[in-house]
């Protein structure tokens, strides 16, 4: 984990604690993963939450409520961010895809909106969960 001086405490505890999860956590995962460092309410962690998705360090994954760290922090320079959730085992992987920002690029252009932000997510299986569903 990359150390951010900027950080609060709680940021710095609520990042850490997403660092080290294996998949996508939810506030009150995270709330109930912190209560040890002193976090004894929700508001907490959603504080420190709105603040890392600021900084671009977190990300909120909206079809299934939760949240996970970036996986390239320093690498903001697409406006479109794409995640691929795997609904058997939660893994999550993050990409861009220039061809789709540019698509999507034309049709925001074209029909003059004023996209505030672009986040694309792909349920399905991860290619573990499928190989194993089709050796099953």
């Amino acid at each position: 984990m990359t150390v951010h001086p900027e950080l609060t405490r709680n940021q710095s505890l609520v990042l850490k604690a997403l660092d080290k999860a294996e998949g996508p956590l939810s506030a009150y995962t995270i709330l109930d993963r912190l209560r040890d460092e002193g976090f004894r309410a929700p508001l907490q962690v959603y504080r420190a939450l709105e603040k890392l998705q600021e900084f671009g360090l977190v990300h909120r994954l909206e079809s299934i409520n939760a949240f996970v760290a970036c996986a390239h922090p320093h690498c903001h320079g697409h406006s479109m961010i794409a995640f691929a959730i795997c609904e058997t085992c939660g893994r999550v992987d993050e990409f861009s895809d220039e061809i789709v920002e540019a698509r999507l690029g034309e049709w925001v252009a074209a029909h003059r909106f004023k996209p505030a932000k672009t986040t694309i997510e792909i349920r399905g299986k991860c290619v573990d969960c499928a190989d194993a569903a089709q050796l099953a």
